[in-house]
């Protein structure tokens, strides 16, 4: 076969560094909107993007040349840089971020999962909602350490 072929899908989850309420709910489809960007000027794609005011989620695509670590770096680092020029002093993101693989069968269920974000936290915080993804991908963790 002389070439690669990937499919890597990515739900990627982060916070505003404290958890603090720093991307207002005017600014968010612009945030999510220069995510994406982000994403396509680096060789990625970023599915889709939603959140509330204190965290993100995005499901990314990647390529077979781009490290999920790279890939996570650049968008956290050039939207931090675009937020605190444009909408929020101060702004930063947390240090860690959770990713977790999914099948192309849990596309759809995805999409529509992080397109509800501000209703489905009507009902359950970022924290726990941050705890259950851990615990449902079997991800290893010590309670002590997960806040920073």
């Amino acid at each position: 076969m002389s070439h690669t072929y990937v499919c890597e899908l990515v739900h990627c989850v982060f916070s505003t560094k404290n958890c603090r309420p720093l991307i207002r709910p005017e600014c968010q489809m612009d945030l999510w909107h220069f995510l994406g960007g982000i994403a396509r000027k680096n060789g990625f794609k970023a599915l889709i993007v939603g959140g509330t005011e204190n965290h993100v989620h995005i499901l990314l695509s990647l390529p077979a040349t781009i490290a999920l670590a790279k890939a996570v770096q650049l968008v956290k680092g050039a939207s931090s840089r675009w937020m605190n020029e444009t909408h929020a002093k101060d702004f930063a993101w947390q240090e860690g971020y959770g990713a977790f693989t999914l099948s192309i069968s849990k596309k759809g269920h995805t999409i529509a999962y992080i397109q509800a974000q501000p209703e489905h936290h009507r009902k359950r915080s970022f924290e726990e909602e941050f705890i259950a993804f851990l615990k449902r991908h079997g991800v290893e963790y010590d309670p002590r350490h997960v806040w920073g």
